[in-house]
């Protein structure tokens, strides 16, 4: 098992930590990893994006240019990287903010309201974590318990009074993954 993922948005998104999160569970579970961040200068506000590699093999390069999900967090990230998606590839889209919506016909599509669920639970930084939610069911590629430990690592310990909070919205976006599945489906 080889995941290839890109993950983008802009700098204050959580883009580079959710990616940080998959590669700390990769390691808790023995696996191969890869995280190679891109960020403009202005960092907070400005794009950013992340390409994280877990593997059950040696990875050969984390520079790559097709992926097997593409997460993005906003209308610029979506545009740019909905061609990056291999076909039959996975597309996760924080979809409240989206104006153009994804127009490929040969990936599957996952639009998630993450930023209003974030709203709902009153903290807009758990954001990334209902997206993480909402991949890790579609592609279980590491355990939830790993995400869970990795994000101790993650975030830091003057934060670590919100890891309840993160964990339920880890679980509500494995839950809007679900809903989507459904709708999709039937």
């Amino acid at each position: 098992m080889t995941e290839e993922i890109i993950i983008a948005g802009f700098g204050g998104q959580g883009v580079l930590s959710l990616g940080q999160i998959l590669c700390y569970a990769g390691v808790i579970e023995n696996k191969e990893v890869s995280w190679m961040p891109s960020y403009g200068p202005e960092m907070r506000g400005g794009t950013a994006n992340c390409i994280t590699i877990i593997s059950d093999q040696k990875i050969s390069s984390p520079i790559i240019s097709k992926f097997d999900t593409v997460i993005a967090l906003n209308q610029p990230s979506l545009d740019k990287f909905e061609s990056a998606v291999k076909p039959k590839g996975l597309l996760i889209y924080e979809s409240s903010t989206i104006i153009n919506l994804p127009k490929r016909k040969d990936i599957e599509i996952l639009p998630i309201e993450a930023a209003n669920e974030a709203t709902k639970l009153k903290n807009n930084k758990v954001m990334n974590m209902i997206i993480l939610g909402a991949f890790l069911k579609r592609k279980p590629i590491i355990k939830v318990e790993s995400a869970l430990e990795a994000l101790k690592k993650v975030l830091p310990e003057r934060y670590h009074h919100l890891l309840a909070l993160n964990e339920q919205a880890l679980r509500k976006g494995m839950e809007l993954s679900e809903l989507v599945e459904t709708a999709v489906t039937s």
